[in-house]
């Protein structure tokens, strides 16, 4: 049973009543809002630092500005929604000026910053001389190996807590194709197979950072992302060793949620057929929802594109369309004229809930 399985979720010296991790949504899905709401049930609040400040009237201007400002304010609101609870960032390896946006998050007070989209190697070094606590978003045991080594021989440290983000997660996906190929081609029986094995992959990452902590005399708590939405899948991974879980895709269709309502009244209306993997503008694959937008990207037709300078390695002039501008018009409320990221269990998403009501499907 689930029950015997919840227990507080430590990363050093912070505590999280519900081994639960919100997963970080941008843009604007996940604000101070949701971060404060989960953070106020014992869970740990992430707010999504990618284009956070879109909603400043200083966004199109200058969105470097915006979004630093927007850190200090959205951190802030989510602390006093949060009871005295935890609260991280999410910041992408891939955002452009990713220094900036960390020593914002620090400055701001997070206690955590969690980071994929790419191998966070420097991270250490732009949270040092801070209480913050940093995480390291995976998906194999190699690139888990790679940034705790990397860690340990530049900055004689290591993550406090590793994030395991699995082949189910929603937006950008740290997987390739092939790899995606059952989900792609929705064949039950090979996906189902995938996923067995992947719990081997957990594993071994679990066998990792408890090597590496083992080293420095501390646990380094893992967390496993990706499809999480019953008792029973979050009593699974639990027992295989995991220390928590972070649930993004179910938070969505809530109350609490910072996007605009038709937003979230897509997560319910949507069905599994409707689930599709994408390629990004910035070249990775990810999970969203078909809709007019992404068949008109199908067929070839190109917006013109505004940068608002948000990843590192996005070329205007060789993408289809801006996926900040696509992001925007969703969370707004434009749903069939944006990108509507999703996780891949959305279609079993029936109303629109609140945080408590999806936490205590989980937990009791």
């Amino acid at each position: 049973m689930i029950e015997e399985y919840i227990k507080p979720l430590k990363i050093g010296e912070l505590t999280a009543k519900l081994p639960l991790i919100q997963g970080g949504m941008g843009v604007g899905v996940s604000l101070s809002s949701l971060a404060g709401a989960v953070a106020a049930e014992g869970g740990i609040g992430v707010l999504s630092t990618a284009q956070i400040g879109f909603y400043r009237s200083d966004f199109e201007k200058n969105p470097l500005a915006a979004n630093l400002k927007a850190i200090a304010e959205q951190v802030k609101l989510a602390r006093e929604k949060s009871c005295g609870g935890i609260i991280g960032a999410n910041i992408m390896v891939a955002t452009r000026n990713y220094k900036d946006y960390v020593c914002a998050a620090v400055k701001a007070g997070v206690d955590l910053i969690i980071s994929g989209a790419g191998l966070p190697a420097n991270l250490p070094e732009y949270v040092k001389g801070s209480v913050v606590k940093i995480a390291p978003i995976v998906s194999s045991e190699k690139a888990a190996k790679t940034i705790c080594k990397l860690w340990d021989r530049h900055y004689r440290r290591v993550p406090d807590m590793v994030i395991v983000e699995g082949p189910l997660a929603g937006g950008h996906l740290g997987f390739s194709e092939d790899q995606l190929e059952p989900f792609i081609r929705k064949n039950p029986l090979a996906a189902a197979k995938q996923m067995s094995a992947y719990d081997s992959e957990i594993c071994k990452i679990i066998e990792v950072a408890s090597g590496y902590g083992e080293k420095y005399g501390m646990e380094i708590p893992v967390v496993v992302a990706g499809g999480i939405d019953t008792p029973e899948k979050a009593e699974h991974y639990l027992s295989l060793g995991a220390s928590g879980i972070q649930i993004a895709t179910p938070f969505v269709a809530t109350e609490e949620c910072d996007a605009h309502r038709a937003f979230k009244e897509a997560y319910v209306r949507a069905k599994d057929e409707d689930v599709v993997i994408l390629k990004s503008p910035v070249g990775m694959p990810g999970r969203g929802l078909k809709n007019a937008f992404l068949e008109r990207v199908h067929r070839g037709e190109k917006r013109e594109i505004h940068c608002r300078q948000c990843l590192q390695h996005c070329n205007p002039a060789a993408i289809p369309y801006c996926i900040t501008e696509a992001l925007i018009r969703a969370v707004r409320g434009d749903v069939e004229n944006g990108l509507i990221f999703c996780g891949a269990n959305v279609g079993k998403i029936e109303k629109i809930s609140t945080v408590h009501a999806v936490i205590e499907n989980i937990f009791g």
